[in-house]
């Protein structure tokens, strides 16, 4: 059963920008290992987290570093999450997670799927 879907764009530039102009954000935003990652793969990270914040219907005080993309092996996406976003995750009763991740053209894209 689906529990939520959520989608988001961002501009990369954009982004970009929003980046340089506020250095201590991209600590707010992204762990870690996400911080070394080139701009198009931030912006696309950043709509992912968007887009799970919508899924799980925009939750109150949720931190954007209890969620990380991951890559598996294979390189294919996948969501970890922990804190706030795995207690919200946890009330609606989510077992599984699907992300999609996409940049081109100036544009990042984000989709995500929870299931029960």
């Amino acid at each position: 059963m689906i529990i939520g879907v959520g989608i988001d764009v961002v501009d990369i530039d954009r982004f970009a920008e929003s980046l340089e102009r506020t250095p201590p954000l991209k600590g707010r935003l992204f762990t870690p290992l996400e911080r070394e990652l080139p701009r198009a793969s931030l912006a696309a990270r950043f709509a992912a987290k968007e887009a799970l914040a919508k899924a799980l219907g925009a939750p109150t005080g949720m931190s954007w570093l209890d969620a990380e993309v991951v890559n598996q092996a294979s390189g294919r996406p996948q969501l970890e999450i922990r804190g706030s976003v795995r207690a919200r995750a946890d009330h609606l009763g989510v077992s599984t997670m699907h992300v999609s991740l996409s940049h081109d053209a100036g544009i990042a894209s984000a989709v995500v799927v929870l299931e029960a």
